[in-house]
């Protein structure tokens, strides 16, 4: 490769290690062990006195390879990559946290990292504020003394509100924590939280890495100091650990993403703009618009509007049923990420578990609908959406 390689490049070509057998696609190790040429080379990988593969539960040539990919594509030293997203969250708070700190997150997450900190991790002793993603100051005014990590997703999930990771990271060091932001709606192709002063990246490779629906994935990226000396020891002994098949998968996946994420977004910028014509929608919720609130900064922090569009139809739950039901190609289902298209009513769906009261401070209403834009046509995409318009009159 040249001295300094482009994105597209290093999504093709970073990561790999050939073989003995020269094989031009990444070779996908399916094993659980590695055999060792004597007992003391066993003595000393045990010890990481030797580099070299040991167990797949945490040492893998097919999961080193897409650490390797995804952490040249972000711009971080080090990756290591977990079962599923979640797990790559539960492995980063459980690396840094303690009982007696205290978190402060966005209220604007996914509603099982909502439960994650304000439920389990409550219950050893793991204290968490919510505040606001684009509220700067209510972050700074909940910092405590034991505040060890700022948390937060942006573009958000489901409304795409957008944090200014760089006045936020900040903050974060002005308090002695470290700054975590979850970058699985727009991924390195249109946004890299590092640059702008995160400490951490958190991935749900579920989604747009792999990009077609296929496999579960998560990833943490940062320092090696972080990611090897606490996050690492973590993975190997409690095991969240992604399988080499998954990897391979997304690995795979990662080859297109630049294109996939580019496509995502024009289709998506095209039916919002739409969507803000329909009579039965109340408002349109999408980074690349300039109605969006924080349009401005998503476009300085971001390459592109990524590929998630949310909208508030009138008439409520019921009214966002049957649009759903009307539906004939959307995918009713809660994924997102995937190269066809989806729809859910994240109300009842992907923060169904949280209180109401929870939901009323992300700003989840009843007739809110989010659209994970695939690559469908986007005339098609609108056709089906414009009869579930007019089932909802």
């Amino acid at each position: 490769m040249s001295d300094d390689p482009r994105f597209e490049t290093l999504a093709l070509r970073s990561g790999i290690h050939r073989s003995q057998f020269n094989e031009h696609s990444e070779a996908l190790y399916l094993t659980s062990s590695f055999v060792f040429d004597s007992a003391a080379q066993a003595a000393d990988r045990f010890a990481e006195k030797e580099a070299g593969f040991i167990y797949t539960r945490f040492t893998n040539p097919t999961v080193t390879a897409f650490q390797e990919r995804l952490a040249a594509l972000e711009g971080a030293e080090a990756c290591l990559a977990t079962a599923s997203g979640m797990s790559a969250i539960l492995a980063c708070a459980m690396s840094l946290l303690k009982s007696g700190d205290h978190v402060v997150a966005s209220h604007s997450i996914f509603g099982s990292t909502v439960q994650l900190f304000g439920g389990i991790l409550k219950r050893f002793g793991v204290e968490t504020t919510f505040v606001s993603p684009t509220d700067v100051t209510a972050w700074r005014r909940a910092v405590t003394p034991q505040t060890r990590l700022f948390f937060l997703e942006t573009p958000s999930n489901p409304l795409t509100e957008i944090s200014d990771v760089a006045a936020l990271a900040e903050t974060a060091h002005r308090a002695g924590a470290l700054l975590a932001v979850d970058n699985c709606f727009c991924t390195p192709a249109l946004q890299r939280p590092l640059t702008f002063g995160a400490d951490i990246v958190i991935h749900s490779a579920t989604k747009y890495l792999d990009g077609q629906g296929r496999v579960l994935g998560g990833a943490v990226l940062g320092s090696g100091d972080f990611v090897m000396g606490s996050v690492y020891p973590f993975l190997r002994t409690a095991g969240p650990t992604l399988s080499a098949f998954n990897a391979w998968v997304i690995l795979k996946g990662l080859e297109t993403l630049k294109i996939r994420m580019d496509a995502h977004s024009a289709s998506a910028l095209a039916l919002a703009r739409w969507l803000e014509g329909e009579r039965c929608v109340e408002r349109v919720y999408y980074p690349g618009l300039p109605s969006h609130p924080q349009h401005a900064l998503a476009m300085r922090q971001q390459g592109n509007g990524g590929g998630i569009v949310s909208f508030d139809v009138r008439g409520g739950r019921e009214a966002a049923w049957r649009i759903v039901d009307a539906t004939r190609m959307l995918s009713i289902t809660a994924n997102l990420g995937d190269a066809k298209s989806t729809i859910t009513h994240p109300a009842s769906t992907t923060h169904g578990r949280i209180s109401p009261e929870a939901r009323a401070a992300a700003g989840i209403g009843e007739g809110l609908l989010r659209i994970g834009v695939g690559l469908e046509a986007i005339d098609d995409i609108k056709a089906d959406l414009a009869r579930g318009m007019q089932a909802a009159r």
